[in-house]
């Protein structure tokens, strides 16, 4: 017999977010949330995305114990800009029991069927930024902080329960270039610099950061606007974005270009891999768990490609170039081996080719299902979000 209970109590939030502490206990390749981050995410009362969102958390227990968990999440952004009524589902793990899943896909389907939507599709996040995409390939790699890692048999369980997929990414393991390569995007960078009056804004500091973070987060809304399931950040947000992050970054793996109107035209924000960091802190940072990220971020040979952003007019005018360029020659420098890119979609032809020069191989793939109600069905829309990406 499964129990299906609402979250309503910190102590019962503390349990939903502690779960997959249980179930990947033995996993040499689940890589931990910041315990820290996700209270933040998922309190109704802290994170920004409530004032445009609202969500509802699930427990399943089975023989008293805990088995399962899910959050279901209605994005009125996304609604009114991509003309869906949809509901997102979110944070969910199960132990392998069919039951338990479909008990805890009943109870967000419920919920979006008492609002009115027509489907439920995820893993999602509240925005962008949030984790996404259920993993489906690649479950012998080791994870990345920003990433969702999930058993195998989840695949299963959620085509059971009638999902289908929705949209679908890649990730790539890059290795650093040799010499030659090196060179010839050099070139290509030279080049567009020279044509395109383009500029290398120097960053010595994390606090240097800070004056472009308007225009960074500006340029994230209009250069991923078209990307699946993407609404806009708000100021709060980026606000709080910019606390949690780009205070810990490196600065050597930050990089901005400017054009000839001192406008940003590009940037990548890199970095060094926080995955062993996370699990040797186990989602902690205090009392200890702070020294592991900051070793991990001042020395390592592995990064995460976290964010690349191009103004869409200058996309085809070799600003890619200048940042792979000047990004490579830091990483080079500081004896990085391999970088591994986040999720791309699978029909992002244009990030893909930025790799091109690269020495790189897909090692996981991740997807976002969806499931129609049936009054949705006669519209057959499946894709209507997907070929907006």
């Amino acid at each position: 017999m499964v129990e299906i209970v609402k979250v309503q109590t910190k102590r019962q939030l503390n349990q939903f977010i502690k779960f997959p502490f249980t179930l990947y206990k033995d996993n040499p390749y689940w890589v931990p949330s910041l315990i820290l981050d996700e209270k933040f995410t998922l309190d109704k009362n802290k994170n920004p995305a409530f004032e445009f969102s609202e969500a509802e958390y699930w427990l399943a227990y089975k023989d008293g114990k805990i088995a399962g968990r899910i959050a279901g999440i209605i994005s009125h952004s996304f609604i009114e800009k991509w003309g869906q009524p949809y509901a997102r589902f979110g944070w969910v793990d199960f132990i392998d029991d069919l039951e338990v899943s479909k008990a805890l896909f009943d109870a967000v389907e419920g919920w979006a069927r008492e609002k009115g939507l027509k489907a439920v599709h995820g893993p999602l996040g509240f925005c962008d930024l949030d984790k996404q995409g259920m993993l489906i390939e690649g479950f012998d790699e080791i994870g990345t902080f920003i990433t969702i890692y999930n058993h195998p048999y989840y695949m299963k369980h959620i085509e059971a329960h009638g999902y289908v997929k929705d949209a679908e990414w890649i990730e790539l393991d890059i290795k650093m270039p040799e010499a030659d390569v090196v060179k010839k995007i050099e070139s290509l960078a030279a080049r567009a610099m020279e044509k395109y009056k383009l500029r290398v804004v120097p960053v010595k500091k994390s606090k240097d950061v800070l004056p472009y973070v308007k225009e960074v987060f500006d340029l994230i809304n209009v250069g991923y606007e078209h990307l699946y399931g993407t609404v806009p950040l708000t100021d709060k947000q980026v606000e709080c974005y910019v606390k949690q992050y780009f205070t810990f970054m490196n600065p050597d793996y930050v990089c901005f270009i400017q054009d000839e109107n001192d406008r940003l035209a590009g940037f990548g924000i890199i970095f060094p891999s926080l995955t062993n960091a996370a699990r040797k802190s186990k989602g902690r940072l205090f009392p200890f768990g702070f020294i592991h990220f900051l070793k991990a971020i001042k020395k390592n040979d592995t990064l995460d490609l976290y964010l690349i952003a191009i103004r869409p007019e200058l996309r085809s005018k070799g600003v890619p170039y200048v940042l792979l360029s000047e990004l490579t020659k830091t990483a080079i420098r500081n004896g990085v081996v391999h970088a591994i890119a986040s999720p791309e979609l699978e029909t992002n032809h244009a990030v893909h080719s930025m790799w091109r020069n690269f020495d790189r191989r897909i090692n996981r793939r991740r997807r976002c299902y969806i499931k129609r109600f049936e009054a949705d069905t006669e519209k057959n829309d499946e894709g209507d979000v997907a070929d907006n990406k």
